[in-house]
């Protein structure tokens, strides 16, 4: 049974139809890159996917269960984590305090007053692993403000992996990033445990091609293309609209 299960989704805003009868299917453990030409509609899918947004039609399960339209907080709940293109990190605090609310809010501990940070456990070993996890380790003393791009952007993922998830929904995990940071990001992507499932936006198509089991293509907001990544390499239509000669 797959992990997430779009049937004929669709999204219009007011006259506009940005995604049309969209249908696909991401199995447990998979790694699936969505990619296109800029306005085919992959930040929508995204949006709707994650709850950001309601679809006009269609119908969206994640893990066995219909989940259209609900709301990103109870997803989240479900085990379904997601990045954004832009940062949304306390830069005035540590790294490892960053992750640390965000395992503390998971274990359902952010309000037990009358306990000291430091004697959750679980919070600390579930920590420490994240930020292992996303090679952050060593900066974890240091503000957010004063890591690198990448390394912010790392920190992103490690907060979405504080949770535990299922699925986790990457959107554009390189973008802006030097050479040196998207070679580090792409590994630690890699590394992370296969049986957690993967859906990635991104338009570096070294990063995609080193990552993706499988990779759907969105153009004018429907499915051109759907296949391994040798597959969509050699289809003349992706040639065409997407990759070129």
């Amino acid at each position: 049974m797959a992990l997430l299960e779009l049937a004929q989704v669709c999204k219009s805003f007011a006259a506009l139809q940005v995604l049309k009868d969209v249908d696909l299917a991401i199995e447990p453990g998979e790694r699936r890159a969505i990619i296109g030409p800029n306005g085919a509609g992959k930040t929508t899918l995204f949006n709707l996917i994650s709850g950001e947004l309601r679809p006009t039609g269609g119908r969206i399960a994640f893990d066995g269960r219909d989940v259209t339209g609900l709301p990103p907080d109870t997803l989240g709940r479900l085990g379904m984590a997601r990045t954004f293109q832009k940062n949304n990190l306390f830069l005035d605090l540590p790294t490892e305090e960053n992750v640390r609310l965000a395992v503390q809010a998971h274990l359902k501990q952010s309000h037990r007053w009358f306990r000291p940070w430091w004697a959750f456990d679980a919070v600390n070993g579930r920590t420490q692993q994240v930020l292992e996890r996303a090679g952050l380790w060593a900066r974890r003393a240091d503000l957010v403000r004063n890591l690198s791009y990448g390394e912010q952007r790392q920190l992103e993922m490690a907060i979405a992996l504080a949770g535990e998830p299922k699925l986790l929904l990457l959107d554009e995990p390189t973008a802006g990033m030097s050479l040196a940071e998207t070679t580090s990001s792409v590994a630690t992507i890699a590394s992370l445990p296969r049986e957690l499932t993967i859906l990635i936006i991104e338009h570096n198509m070294d990063t995609i091609f080193a990552l993706a089991d499988r990779i759907t293509v969105l153009d004018h907001g429907q499915v051109l293309a759907d296949g391994t990544p040798e597959a969509v390499r050699a289809d003349p239509q992706v040639r065409s609209v997407y990759l070129g000669e």
